[in-house]
């Protein structure tokens, strides 16, 4: 949506399906980042406009291929999304059904150097990492002054608590990917380089101030940067790092709620190592999981999740 040829063709292509399919647009569903383009669209067709968070679209997206449970716990884990406390989500669990989503736990959040040119820059994602911990990064660039300053300055720093941009900086700090040409680069080798199962790094999980669970990834941080480690090793051990994060959440939230059918959706589950990893360690500890089939776990299913969240939030 980032060029006036996509917008011209995204108009077009609305008005030649209302034409195909004989129907008339009465009312538009968007997703509630007030920046994108597609949002800024639909709230100039002076339509009736209904907004739906973006990770509340993937969860219900997935409840939508097997509706009838309630409620699930849905992990929602991609790149970045629009959160509903103005930062960019990423690594939550959301607890309930379509139309009445609550967010119970999270990762801890760091703030991205740069915003959106982290997504093509793994290794800023590294030294956010670590500048939250207060180390040096040892594969940023040589000079990184400006950068560090304008980060402690919170400028042009947003906040996200993404495991997309978890799996991007373990990537930089393993040497497999600092610079990416499409997003997704940078953990899409880490996956490949999964050899042989490795015991995962356990990481806290507490209560916050605002009675989310949250899991702290600084343990490891200091394990990525531990030379004595492989390559294949560090991205074994992300993985069953981050594979028993979705267990121990779902562990902790099923005994305060009772709620043991959980399912996975979001880009970071396309990760197929991380995903099989949970799926054996859910079962194996009773939770009744549901992986979409029909519909694409990452951002191609997001329309269909507005409109069942939408349908759910009238009915």
């Amino acid at each position: 949506m980032g060029s006036l040829r996509t917008l011209e063709l995204f108009n077009r292509y609305i008005s030649d399906l209302q034409k195909l399919y004989r129907v008339n647009v009465e009312a538009v569903i968007c997703d509630a980042h007030p920046g994108y383009a597609s949002t800024r669209y639909a709230q100039d067709m002076g339509l009736p406009l209904y907004k739906v968070w973006h990770h509340h679209a993937h969860a219900s997206a997935a409840y939508g291929e097997e509706p009838g449970h309630i409620p699930w716990l849905v992990f929602t884990w991609d790149g970045v999304g629009y959160g509903e406390d103005g930062s960019l989500w990423g690594g939550e669990a959301l607890l309930g059904k379509p139309g009445s989503w609550r967010r119970v736990a999270t990762m801890r959040p760091f703030r991205l150097p740069g915003g959106e040119r982290a997504s093509h820059q793994p290794w800023r994602s590294a030294a956010a990492l670590c500048w939250e911990v207060g180390i040096e990064c040892p594969v940023a660039p040589t000079d990184t002054t400006l950068l560090h300053t304008a980060w402690q300055r919170q400028i042009n720093a947003p906040v996200t608590s993404a495991v997309g941009r978890l799996f991007d900086a373990a990537a930089a700090l393993a040497g497999v990917c600092g610079e990416a040409s499409f997003e997704g680069q940078g953990p899409m080798y880490l996956e490949a380089l999964c050899r042989y199962p490795k015991d995962a790094v356990e990481l806290p999980l507490a209560h916050n101030s605002e009675g989310l669970w949250v899991s702290d990834w600084e343990p490891l941080v200091h394990t990525l940067l531990n030379s004595t480690h492989t390559q294949s090793d560090r991205a074994a051990i992300v993985h069953a790092t981050l594979a028993r994060v979705v267990v121990n959440q779902a562990i902790t939230i099923r005994a305060e709620t009772g709620v043991d059918h959980v399912a996975l959706c979001g880009g970071v589950f396309q990760n197929r190592v991380l995903t099989e990893a949970a799926a054996v360690r859910l079962e194996r500890e009773g939770f009744t999981l549901t992986l979409p089939a029909k519909m694409p776990v990452n951002d191609a299913g997001i329309s269909f999740g507005q409109v069942i969240d939408f349908g759910y939030r009238e009915s």
